[in-house]
């Protein structure tokens, strides 16, 4: 049985011969005397059940490059509980394959799928949608050599963006381990606050009034473009400063009309250590912010920046400001927000997103005074500052003479910030200085007219302690965990518990020891008794 349609298509079309124990098994025909097995001769079941007996208790996402007669992925939907993905291409040729014998053991199975000729998106997409790695554990790909030596380009092409894909999830992965826990009680700890301060957002009365946006970066750059910053918010200049750079624009007499943070770590207190934010300055801050920052204003804005339960939050609660934080630095997140604000030209200071000199940050941001209190005879300011600045290897240079060094995280900053301001409606240009130099598509803007986001959030009648009483509520009623947890779960339920991911991957990630349905329930109880916690306290 040969389909001459799979010859057109690049393969070479099969043939169905039969195992010695029954099985119907798909040959490659190489030509009119010759064909290649895609499977054992003898018994193709029992070889798939010894291929998948190898792989780790803790993967729970497979992918097979090649279909065949489809053995390896039913065994392994039978012995394990992993999500299958099968990826092969020429759709003649799987149409073939699909009519030899029954796949529906297969096809019927809801942990299954069946990509056939993807696009590099395609593959992507499915990766980054269904592979989590709190309960997946690991991912294996497993491929089908005698079908991939037909279309060996197809397939490594394919391969690569499987490993691009991973390297994405397991960067995500790390980030969520590190801080997971602690956004969520950051989170917990600020919905009180949010209940208060984001009743006053709607006399929020600038947002609607920005045309022209500066957004200043802490960069070594900053020291020599202070004067030409001071000119622009003399001009009317909407001026937003990241919270790195707050002290040196106040040291200089310069006052930001708003100022953004979204680290999560305590870290950024230092940051507004003796700065007054009581003078008209809204403190922008990611809701996953320290509690301990809000202080520092008298009207603070909280918005989301992509946590689940912050968007959980925004959706049952109080609509947050969503700002995109997916450049992973402030600097970006300045931009998203002046691109919410409306604003049509924006211009950057500071931005140097590399190290010039022997120099980290401006004169009079908070690593000065930070080291200098830090220091002893052992280790003067001078050698902290040395330890900082090394404290990442540098990238080779992209020229013998330039005065800016890089490291693989600040490149990448660099990058996500060019792919965003690519996207965007609005003419940007940065003042020029000595760092890393910034690639920005100039972009003319349209007259669409500008909304006032802030002015969008309503409140709702439950306070902040009812919203806290119900979330409660609602992770305690979460079902018990077992085999293939989320797809188990109702839509109400699914989205309680994506709103625990963050936090299922920092628990997993300390309790190493724990099986996937035990963290899971280690993780509905953390999260409970955090929240009893914040509302025993006093508001």
């Amino acid at each position: 049985m040969i389909n001459p349609a799979g010859k057109n298509r690049g393969n070479r079309g099969y043939t169905f011969l039969k195992s010695r124990s029954g099985e119907t098994v798909p040959a490659v025909v190489l030509s009119e005397e010759n064909t290649l097995p895609l499977h054992s001769m003898v018994d193709p079941k029992r070889e798939a059940q010894r291929l998948i007996s190898t792989i780790s208790e803790d993967t729970g996402f497979i992918i097979f490059l090649g279909l065949g007669g489809g053995f390896a992925p039913e065994a392994a939907l039978k012995d394990t509980n992993a999500q299958v993905v099968v990826i092969d291409f020429h759709k003649d040729s799987i149409t073939e394959l699909l009519s030899s014998k029954d796949y529906s053991a297969l096809l019927n199975n809801e942990r299954f799928r069946l990509l056939t000729d993807p696009s590099c998106g395609e593959i992507k997409s499915i990766i980054l949608e269904n592979y989590n790695p709190s309960l997946c554990g690991s991912i294996k790909t497993i491929p089908l050599r005698p079908r991939i030596e037909q279309d060996i380009k197809l397939f490594e092409n394919a391969a690569a963006e499987i490993q691009e894909s991973i390297e994405v999830v397991s960067s995500d992965y790390s980030v969520q381990a590190h801080f997971g826990m602690r956004w969520f009680s950051n989170i917990i700890r600020n919905i009180k606050i949010a209940n208060i301060t984001n009743e006053s957002l709607n006399r929020n009365k600038f947002i609607s009034s920005v045309q022209e946006a500066a957004i200043v970066a802490a960069g070594p750059s900053l020291d020599q473009q202070i004067r030409l910053l001071a000119e622009c918010k003399h001009m009317g200049v909407f001026v937003i400063s990241t919270d790195t750079a707050l002290p040196v624009l106040l040291r200089n007499g310069i006052i930001p009309d708003t100022v953004v943070s979204i680290d999560c770590q305590h870290i950024s207190y230092y940051h507004f250590i003796g700065c007054n934010l009581k003078s008209g300055i809204t403190l922008v801050l990611d809701i996953a912010s320290p509690p301990l920052l809000s202080g520092f204003s008298s009207s603070p804005v909280f918005f989301s920046g992509g946590h689940p339960l912050a968007r959980y939050v925004s959706t049952v609660w109080q609509p947050l400001p969503p700002i995109d934080t997916s450049g992973g630095n402030v600097t970006y997140a300045c931009l998203s927000l002046a691109e919410y604000l409306g604003a049509n030209r924006i211009t950057l200071f500071g931005a140097d997103f590399s190290y010039i000199g022997s120099k980290t940050y401006a004169r009079g941001t908070y690593i000065y005074p930070f080291f200098e209190k830090k220091q002893n005879r052992f280790s003067p300011a001078q050698s902290l500052l040395s330890a900082f600045l090394y404290r990442s290897p540098f990238l080779p240079k992209e020229k013998q003479e330039q005065n800016y060094r890089e490291t693989a995280s600040l490149r990448m900053y660099r990058n996500k910030f060019e792919e965003k301001a690519a996207t965007m409606n609005a003419q940007i240009t940065a003042v020029s200085g000595q760092g890393a130099p910034i690639s920005l598509v100039q972009k003319i803007p349209d007259n669409a007219k500008k909304t006032d986001v802030f002015s969008t959030v309503s409140i709702t009648e439950k306070s902040g302690v009812e919203f806290l009483e119900q979330y409660k509520e609602d992770i305690a009623a979460l079902p018990a965990a077992d085999k293939n947890y989320l797809s188990r779960l109702n839509a109400k339920d699914r989205q309680i518990f994506t709103t625990l991911l963050p936090c299922l991957a920092a628990i997993r990630h300390r309790r190493a020891d724990l099986k996937t349905k035990d963290s899971i329930e280690e993780t509905k109880r953390f999260c409970i008794q955090k929240i009893i916690s914040v509302l025993k306290q006093k508001p």
